[in-house]
């Protein structure tokens, strides 16, 4: 069953301090970084000294935007709509977005795990439900908030198509988007058509392949870099950000500059 939007913001967000700011326009954060914060999952997150070589695009996000456009990135592991609301990650974010931020969302990787009440949502119901938690908050508190569909997978048939593997998580966020009016950087499509410009065996090269794994899903350095640069495109094309706002859009990458830093405790 779907949760009203009054049940499901009043449970989530209301011992949050709501900020109240006149407008959410460059003019607002003109005279400080404006940071964009993301919100996500594993695809997303920060990675760590024990998972290298994967890696997150949102590791990858800071090189092809200015330094007065920092990244904050609170994507975890795991986490869907629901359940990253669940347990207060949302409400971290909200405490110190401010007026002029940005509030990148994705999510739908883990939304789809119909076996796991505690994250599974329902696409055209639940999950919409949680997303406008996203943008209420950030709107609450004069911030931007921007919706991106999930990156795809790694998955061909036969005949070495490239397959989408998120349902109608992608179609949800889409008609969600134009009825908040909320700017869409539509990555799955995107992505999808790179592995499938990539082929087969050439997105082996983008994905965590090791020796001891092979996993579909999460990326390394060239992947999380490909992926980054999606997004950053898109932050362009929806004009979210300006011109003035990204660099090195077309430049190429270095590797290297992929660091994983020891977990803290």
């Amino acid at each position: 069953m779907s949760l009203t939007r009054r049940q499901i913001t009043t449970a989530a967000l209301a011992a949050v301090p709501l900020t109240f700011a006149a407008t959410g326009t460059a003019s607002a954060g003109s005279r400080r970084p404006r940071t964009v914060y993301i919100a996500g999952d594993s695809t997303a997150a920060q990675k760590y000294a024990d998972a290298a070589p994967e890696t997150g695009w949102g590791m990858a996000l800071p090189f092809f935007l200015h330094k007065e456009r920092p990244v904050s990135n609170h994507a975890v592991n795991g986490r869907s709509s629901k359940s990253f609301v669940d347990e207060g990650r949302l409400e971290v974010i909200l405490g110190a977005i401010k007026p002029g931020d940005f509030l990148l969302i994705q999510f739908a990787h883990n939304d789809e795990k119909v076996a796991d009440p505690t994250r599974y949502t329902e696409p055209w119901t639940t999950y919409q439900d949680y997303l406008r938690l996203y943008i209420d908050g950030a709107r609450a508190r004069g911030a931007r908030p921007v919706l991106a569909t999930s990156v795809e997978r790694r998955k061909f048939d036969a005949g070495g198509n490239a397959l989408p593997t998120h349902g109608d998580y992608p179609a949800a966020m889409r008609a969600l988007a134009e009825e908040e009016r909320v700017a869409l950087l539509d990555v799955q499509a995107l992505s999808l058509a790179l592995w499938q410009k990539l082929g087969v065996e050439e997105t082996k090269t983008y994905f965590n392949w090791t020796a001891t794994e092979q996993d579909n899903t999460h990326f390394n350095p060239p992947g999380a870099i490909a992926v980054a640069r999606l997004v950053a495109q898109e932050l362009l094309r929806t004009r979210v950000l300006s011109p003035r706002d990204v660099r090195r859009i077309d430049d190429e990458i270095p590797v290297s500059w992929i660091t994983w830093p020891e977990a803290t405790a």
